[in-house]
């Protein structure tokens, strides 16, 4: 399952170049788009960077290797045991704007006793100061696009064994689920580079690497960008987490002879505007393989029958068959297995006022069935 560097060590070298130098090389394409991951530079200041970045984000340093012990606990986060109706003086805490000052949180076991990796890669919910004054939308509208509390809900995993890998930065500010250049023209004052993919749907959507939108279809940003700040955001944020990721699952293949990843979100409860299925209602899980191609078929038949069996209502592949997370790390023939989960909103939260209900213990609960389930699987017989 080890990702191939050579295709993004050309995008890391021109990337590198654009920052040094300010001009902007245009390589050629590079000939897979799911090479993806090279070591990443830990200096992240180099470069042209966006006049409203505080002193601290500007000299700030993030390491090559991933931590796999860093447990500090998100700012605004109250503990994994939360489980009733939030009051407004919380909900006004949990979103107040601060700095990112780990890109990422690795959630390690005492020992890893299952072939899994648990990760949450937009649920993050620090919002950079200068992020939020750019915006045109206030917080809460910026929170719609979370997956909100995700992370909370698979909190068990590292207590059964298995390492949970979550996101602080949230994903309007940049898309982890995305290529690592998947980026809108329209956003940006300078031209983009020539390796930057400005044609995919989701880029159409506004919902490229760097969003141009949330999920409504309201714009986020007042006016254009640079293209150094989404430079910025990719090496500070966007690289830290796939080596992070890379870093779980070759250790877990080392370990096991395989892994089974678990990419986990929450969708809207009725599907939005710019959504295939605009205005009907959800089920309450959907499970995307990528249409049998990121994992065994034993992977989802055991997320399916273990969620239908405590009377969930699940689907497989529609609306979502699974993001560039599921695509590019799911290798089944090499004993690496990736499958994206969405979990209806409703099941557990305010999805107006992003608020934790009741539900949330519950469903959480139910969640450590999952992963028991999917933990006793063998990657290697899949």
């Amino acid at each position: 399952m080890r990702a191939k560097a050579s295709s993004i060590q050309g995008l890391q070298h021109a990337a590198g170049s654009q920052g040094r130098h300010g001009g902007v090389s245009r390589p050629g394409r590079p000939e897979s788009r799911r090479k993806l991951y090279p070591p990443y530079e830990a200096p992240v200041n180099r470069g042209p960077r966006h006049a409203s970045h505080s002193a601290r984000e500007r000299h700030c340093r993030v390491t090559a290797a991933p931590n796999f012990r860093n447990t500090h606990c998100m700012r605004g986060q109250r503990g994994m045991g939360h489980g009733t109706v939030e009051s407004n003086e919380a909900m006004e805490a949990e979103i107040q704007p601060c700095e990112i000052e780990t890109p990422h949180e690795v959630l390690a076991p005492e020992a890893q006793t299952l072939p899994l990796v648990v990760a949450s890669p937009h649920s993050g919910r620090n919002y950079p100061p200068a992020f939020v004054a750019a915006s045109r939308l206030d917080r809460l509208n910026l929170r719609r696009s979370e997956d909100g509390f995700v992370d909370e809900l698979f909190a068990a995993a590292p207590d059964m064994g298995a390492p949970l890998l979550r996101a602080n930065f949230p994903r309007a500010y940049v898309d982890a689920n995305r290529e690592p250049f998947e980026l809108d023209p329209r956003m940006f004052r300078d031209n983009l580079p020539g390796y930057a993919n400005t044609r995919s749907p989701r880029v159409a959507a506004g919902l490229g690497t760097i969003a141009r939108v949330v999920a409504s279809g309201a714009d986020i940003y007042r006016e254009k960008l640079p293209f150094s700040e989404a430079l910025h955001r990719i090496r500070s944020y966007y690289w830290p987490y796939h080596n992070a990721l890379r870093g779980l699952i070759e250790t877990t293949e080392s370990r096991f002879g395989g892994c089974i990843l678990l990419d986990c979100h929450s969708m809207p409860s009725v599907g939005g505007p710019m959504d295939r299925d605009a205005g009907h209602r959800r089920v309450d899980f959907v499970l995307g393989d990528c249409h049998g191609t990121s994992c065994g078929a034993k992977v989802a038949e055991t997320a399916e029958r273990a969620l239908t069996g405590m009377g969930y209502h699940v689907t497989r592949n529609t609306p979502y068959s699974g993001g560039f997370v599921t695509r590019h790390y799911g290798r089944p023939d090499q004993g690496a297995h990736a499958l994206q989960i969405e979990i209806n909103r409703a099941l557990y939260m305010d999805e107006r006022n992003v608020r934790r209900l009741p539900g949330i213990s519950v469903l959480r609960e139910d969640l450590r069935q999952l992963i028991a389930a999917l933990g006793a699987l063998d990657p290697t017989s899949l």
